[in-house]
């Protein structure tokens, strides 16, 4: 199958990509104190070397004291941010474009078990799974300045020069434990029995961001139904509450929705072949990211376990770009492992492709 469809260009408000192609978020934790360094900008600028059409930078947090949970995760405030500066220098020089996923864990706990937070969790109810209420909930105070935080790391997203920003809302984080009745049941205005309901914090922070940048800076928004501890929970478990949770964020100024699931082939909602990202193009008519395991036989979640995966073919992946189901792919461990895999995959060069293996987590290549 031709791969032209891949390689056709895209324009969102300011932001004009060359191709269809985004390298996904991945957390690396290279980033000691939360400062990023030089490996870490030369790991994004070889991807932008490699022709990536947009770079989503990992997870990288807002203004609070527990907003991350591993002491390695890049901050997006104080200290770190001419260092941001330099990343995104690096990637503009190679010809690249770049933003950043702006974050704030929440609850959830990380892979490290020494990692102590530097202040109260935020959490909306207290609870780091369903009935497992450990923390107190957070204040009136606590959310306003979170919102906020998110508005602060989005402005200076916009004066470092960076091309876009992404809201990390997704996989069981402080924005998703929002969403999710398993982890809200607060019964103030930022919780209630609908999604809709439990939408209004995501809005917020929507709306906080869109100020930050301005109008005509493109505004992504990552969302799951899964969550890293639960991978069969739904936040919309048939369209309609699908509609409801998307409508307020829609309306609130996302430009494009990242609609994360672990295998980006699986259809959302029995009776129709549309995936997450298909669903939401389909209820809010805004542009879509796929994501999901696309161009390697494994999903993501079991690298974590050791196991490794080979080069899958994109022909399914391709026919339904081609169909319009969705407008960007992003791609994860296939770039993490090879930077230059959009090359390869356009010019043919498929003998060149790379396995991934569980090591290529361990390193900044």
């Amino acid at each position: 199958m031709s791969v032209d469809a891949l390689f056709q260009p895209f324009q969102i408000k300011s932001l004009k990509l060359p191709n269809r192609i985004v390298m996904a978020p991945m957390t690396r934790s290279f980033s000691p104190g939360g400062i990023p360094t030089e490996d870490v900008a030369g790991y994004y600028r070889r991807r932008a070397e490699g022709d990536v059409g947009l770079i989503i930078t990992e997870g990288t947090v807002v203004e609070r004291p527990a907003a991350r949970n591993d002491a390695n995760v890049p901050v997006f405030h104080g200290e770190a941010l001419p260092e941001w500066k330099k990343v995104v220098d690096e990637v503009h020089a190679a010809g690249g474009l770049i933003a950043p996923q702006i974050w704030h864990v929440g609850s959830a706990r990380g892979q490290g078990a020494d990692w102590t937070p530097l202040g109260k969790v935020d959490s909306p109810s207290g609870m780091t799974t369903p009935g497992n209420r450990k923390l107190e909930p957070m204040t009136e105070e606590d959310i306003a300045d979170t919102i906020a935080a998110f508005g602060r790391s989005a402005k200076a997203a916009r004066e470092l020069g960076f091309d876009a920003v992404e809201i990390h809302g997704a996989h069981g984080y402080l924005i998703d434990q929002f969403f999710w009745s398993g982890l809200n049941d607060r019964n103030d205005r930022w919780g209630g029995p609908t999604i809709a309901d439990r939408a209004r914090f995501g809005a917020e922070v929507v709306k906080a961001v869109r100020e930050g940048i301005g109008e005509d800076m493109a505004l992504i928004l990552r969302i799951s139904q899964w969550k890293s501890h639960d991978f069969a929970a739904k936040n919309g478990h048939d369209p309609d509450e699908l509609a409801q949770w998307l409508a307020p964020l829609s309306e609130a100024g996302v430009d494009v929705f990242h609609g994360s699931q672990r295998r980006f082939w699986e259809p959302e909602f029995e009776g129709s072949d549309l995936n997450f990202a298909g669903w939401i193009k389909k209820l809010t008519g805004k542009p879509t990211i796929t994501v999901g395991s696309v161009g390697l036989d494994g999903e993501f979640i079991a690298a974590f376990g050791g196991a490794g995966s080979k080069p899958a073919s994109l022909d399914g992946l391709i026919d339904r770009l081609e169909r319009e189901e969705f407008d960007l792919v992003a791609v994860g461990r296939a770039l993490l492992a090879d930077p230059y895999w959009v090359q390869k995959i356009r010019d043919g060069r498929l003998d060149e492709l790379k396995d991934f293996e569980r090591s290529a987590l361990a390193t900044l290549s």
